[in-house]
């Protein structure tokens, strides 16, 4: 079977969509430069923080790419894609799932109660296997998802779970623009979804 060189590049925004300096931003440019097929899900006009419509619209993204896609989540986007995998099949490689925030506990004033979460549909987070390789990116500091219960969601769904440091919720408020280790563990997925395409 002719397998194309590289897959299309899917990057899932969090709740705060397209952030200018944010490193899903910078990794989409320079992705786009090096001549890869990259495409960003947009944000939403309308039901901003509805599940169902962030699924729907990660759907729609994947669905027009005519070649196999790696995902590449942060903070809700991470949520969104294990919802997705949940409900949709498309030929996915892999998932690099970036501090996913812990929706089960009551989150940090400012952002969404538990009660705004439930009724849009973000909880229960799915704890099924994921059907295509993943890692999931940890911080030991992240305000939205403890350690503890990051590496669980990561067990629940067969990843790789890659320890990132202190990096906070690894965004602008964090410090981090550029975050050149996304490649890095790109390139980490690719070997690895490789593998399972020829050995699975």
């Amino acid at each position: 079977m002719t397998r194309t060189a590289s897959p299309a590049i899917v990057i899932v925004p969090g709740l705060r969509d397209h952030v200018d300096q944010h490193w899903q931003t910078l990794l989409a440019d320079r992705l786009a430069e090096a001549g890869r097929t990259v495409r960003t899900v947009p944000p939403l006009t309308h039901d901003g923080l509805s599940r169902k419509a962030r699924v729907a619209a990660l759907d729609r993204v994947v669905t027009q790419l005519a070649e196999p896609v790696v995902l590449v989540a942060h903070s809700a986007g991470v949520i969104t894609t294990v919802h997705w995998a949940q409900q949709h099949r498309a030929e996915v490689r892999g998932a690099l799932l970036v501090t996913p925030p812990d929706f089960d506990t009551p989150l940090p004033e400012g952002y969404p109660t538990p009660e705004v979460l439930a009724a849009n549909g973000w909880t229960p987070v799915p704890r099924s296997m994921l059907p295509f390789p993943s890692i999931v990116g940890a911080s030991s500091d992240d305000p939205l998802g403890e350690t503890d219960r990051v590496r669980a969601l990561a067990l629940a769904w067969g990843s790789r779970i890659v320890e990132l440091g202190a990096v906070g919720h690894l965004n602008p408020a964090s410090g981090y623009g550029p975050w050149p280790r996304a490649e890095e563990l790109l390139r980490d997925l690719h070997a690895t979804a490789d593998h399972v395409h020829i050995h699975g």
